[in-house]
């Protein structure tokens, strides 16, 4: 019964990576899996790792996929990351240390890729156009179009997984008088090189991850002065004199900034660091996720499963702190799923019930304890029905949180602490160069020495 099914994995990032992982490790445990089809937009696996130089429209004339920039260093520890059954020293055979650079990144996740043989299933450079699923077949209508010989197809499929993220169409607020502004104006999703804005004044607007990452990039490739425009509240690092948090923007009058508090700054750029919005175009409206980026989505049943027709899937969709971990026991539950061996509940209104309890206990959070703690006992809800590898989540939940104590003391030097991995007990090895002094981000660089 299971082989005569057909899933269409949508997107060959991270998440989908974890999806095709799952279905092809039940393959080689002698369990018979469905016709697997992979649509990838990019011309190589890894979704948002897969960095690219353009910005705007890729060589296809699709809108760029990737918000990485170049001499990005991830701000969450690798041992957060590392997936159970591909552990870092597995892949670089290797310590290496806890904050590595997007390339070390790039190159583990290829590599799980590669071990796993899960390029078989992907079929690049090709891109979903349009879904819709017919009542009367019991089927999704996939239609697809390979970029390169530009052909487009309509497919039929018993399951669709929607694994294309939600980092890609950025959200760039109006702010009165931006159309006068003389300088470079852009959104983080095409910020690619810190060592172009040299000698510069420049005002993030937004104060999350993106804007204090960027301010620190900004800060360490020699910008002039770094203004942070916060919403609510400023963050309160020990920021370097070059750095300053300021007020919600008000008002732009050609290279002067207005602020809530009535001051003023000339500025030579404006980064946007607002975010990005859930876009699902190519959905039909009866299948699309609406929603902000959250904890725990509405209308997801355990962040997975459409609850308007499960057979429709979502990974990845809700705001993480435990990076790859996350998409990997979603993907192991979701394929289980598939394959009957667990069955999901048998009313609509029993996984509402669901869905709302987790929402009632998210609404709990007040601070970052909160929320780690929310997300370990969400992994946990899951890991409890799989029989996915166990492993020790109380104590990656307590590094995570020393990580995070460790920027808020020092934003400038957290990423040169080191972390002992859950999975191995390998101590990560401390990098030869601290991160503020350190200008060469390439693999080669992190190995061997």
């Amino acid at each position: 019964m299971c082989s005569s099914l057909r899933v269409a994995i949508c997107g060959a990032g991270p998440s989908g990576l974890s999806q095709l992982h799952a279905f092809e490790s039940a393959r080689q445990a002698g369990n018979k899996i469905p016709e697997i089809v992979c649509c990838e937009k990019q011309n190589d696996l890894g979704g948002q790792w897969n960095y690219t130089w353009r910005t705007g429209l890729d060589e296809s004339g699709e809108p760029v996929h990737s918000s990485m920039y170049h001499n990005l260093w991830t701000n969450l520890l690798k041992e957060c990351s590392e997936l159970v059954d591909y552990t870092f020293d597995k892949h670089f055979d290797q310590s290496i240390t806890s904050f590595p650079s997007r390339s070390v990144l790039c190159d583990y996740i290829r590599g799980y890729a590669e071990q796993n043989n899960i390029r078989q299933y992907i079929h690049f450079n090709t891109i979903i156009r349009w879904i819709s699923y017919s009542e009367e077949k019991k089927r999704f209508c996939v239609l697809n179009q390979d970029l390169q010989k530009d052909v487009t197809q309509c497919e039929e499929f018993d399951y669709v997984i929607i694994a294309t993220g939600h980092f890609s169409t950025p959200s760039t607020p109006y702010i009165d008088g931006i159309e006068t502004f003389l300088g470079r104006l852009l959104h983080s999703h095409d910020f690619r090189f810190a060592h172009d804005f040299r000698d510069k004044t420049v005002l993030l607007i937004g104060n999350g991850f993106s804007g204090e990452d960027i301010a620190l990039q900004l800060f360490k490739y020699g910008s002039k002065s770094i203004l942070i425009s916060y919403r609510t509240k400023p963050k309160d690092y020990q920021w370097p004199k070059q750095i300053k948090e300021v007020p919600l923007v008000i008002k732009i009058d050609k290279e002067i900034i207005y602020f809530k508090d009535n001051s003023s700054e000339k500025v030579d750029a404006i980064i946007y660091c607002t975010g990005y919005s859930y876009y699902f175009p190519f959905l039909d409206d009866n299948l699309r996720l609406k929603t902000k980026n959250c904890v725990y989505p509405l209308d997801l049943y355990k962040t997975i499963f459409w609850l308007n027709q499960p057979r429709l899937l979502y990974l990845g969709m809700q705001r993480s702190t435990f990076g790859f971990n996350i998409g990997n026991i979603q993907a192991w539950y979701a394929r289980d799923v598939i394959l009957g061996k667990i069955f999901l509940p048998s009313t609509k209104q029993q996984m509402e019930f669901d869905i709302q309890q987790w929402r009632i206990k998210a609404k709990t959070i007040k601070n970052y304890l909160d929320d780690i703690y929310f997300r370990r006992d969400y992994i946990r809800d899951l890991l409890n029905i799989t029989t996915y590898p166990r492993f020790n989540l109380d104590q990656m939940a307590e590094i995570l949180i020393d990580s995070v104590k460790s920027r808020i003391e020092n934003i400038l030097t957290y990423r040169d602490k080191t972390y002992t991995s859950v999975l191995t007990n390998t101590m990560a090895k401390q990098h030869h160069t601290l991160w503020i002094n350190e200008m060469d981000d390439t693999l080669q660089n992190f190995l061997n020495k």
